[in-house]
């Protein structure tokens, strides 16, 4: 199976094939809005306006399943993002990222880009202490630790890259560049 065998839902109930998106560098993110990583929406707007014309695409997928930090419907969700974020990409329906109920798409992501690590700094300290909390074992399981971890598709439709929230923004900026 490839990136663009998958589809993912509209807050309308349509399925909107990856294949549409074929040729384009993607960026894949389970966002939220009311998570400390919020303030992402920012710069993934940015490189959306910036880098667009030149074949990159946004999959917004909000997620509830991290804390209940989307509570929202798809409709408030896609206003806060408008109204705070000024957002042009659209965003999808609110869907799980894992377990039972996740998103197949979510689930080839995860088997092509698991989780290396938050990195180092504050925030990843934090993650990290956190999660031990949730998953003694969560080092050793692709799945999706929290909200705005990103996935890269290149062009051929590779998974790439996995970025997880504690990610430098700017680093993912940099990574998506090289491959426009």
């Amino acid at each position: 199976m490839s990136i663009y065998d998958y589809s993912v839902p509209t807050p309308k109930g349509e399925e909107i094939s990856l294949k549409e998106y074929e040729g384009k560098v993607i960026l894949i993110v389970n966002t939220a809005t009311g998570c400390g990583f919020t303030p992402h929406y920012k710069p993934i707007e940015q490189m959306y306006e910036d880098l667009h014309d030149k074949g990159f695409e946004v999959i917004d997928v909000p997620c509830n399943q991290f804390a209940g930090q989307a509570p929202e419907s798809d409709e408030e969700i896609h206003e806060f993002c408008q109204l705070k974020y000024k957002t042009q990409f659209p965003q999808m329906k609110k869907s799980d990222v894992n377990g039972e109920n996740a998103l197949p798409l979510f689930k080839f992501l995860k088997s092509q880009k698991g989780f290396e690590g938050f990195g180092k700094g504050p925030k990843a300290l934090a993650m990290n202490t956190m999660l031990k909390k949730i998953d003694k074992d969560y080092k050793n399981n692709p799945e999706i630790k929290w909200n705005f971890t990103k996935f890269v598709v290149d062009r051929s439709g590779n998974v790439v890259a996995r970025f997880e929230p504690t990610a430098d923004m700017k680093e993912v900026r940099q990574f998506i560049e090289s491959l426009i």
